[in-house]
């Protein structure tokens, strides 16, 4: 075999290898069950807004990068968050939120969020005459 033969299997060999350790990166949503049991990792967590007797807490002249607040994960867990951020606007109107952090002890410290809003369209109806 040549020299150049070599090198390139050996290029083709490397470049799955980076492939296939890029896709065991790519996080699937979780739970906060799920991220509990790996603390310090980071995990993305699909939850809603949990305000059955449970509060947020956001002092923006006390501290403007820090607020609290009470989120349930789609297999029904509660847990408290803490968001290093301000309290992003209209919060309370999302109808989902997509979280990326870790768990820390008994809380999931949140660096990012995204919410979903509800569309304005939908409770409406649209009535097709004839």
């Amino acid at each position: 075999m040549k020299s150049t033969h070599i090198i390139i299997l050996l290029l083709i060999a490397a470049s799955f290898a980076i492939i296939v350790s890029m896709v065991g990166d790519f996080s699937t949503y979780q739970t906060f069950e799920t991220a509990a049991e790996k603390p310090g990792k980071e995990f993305q967590i699909i939850a809603k807004l949990d305000t059955i007797n449970k509060t947020m807490e956001y002092d923006p002249i006390k501290d403007p990068n820090r607020f609290v607040f009470y989120a349930k994960d789609e297999s029904g867990i509660s847990q408290k968050v803490i968001f290093s951020g301000a309290k992003p606007q209209d919060f309370e109107r999302s109808s989902k939120l997509t979280m990326t952090g870790s768990m820390d002890g008994e809380t999931f410290k949140c660096r990012e969020i995204l919410m979903k809003c509800p569309s304005k369209y939908e409770n409406d109806q649209i009535a097709i005459g004839s």
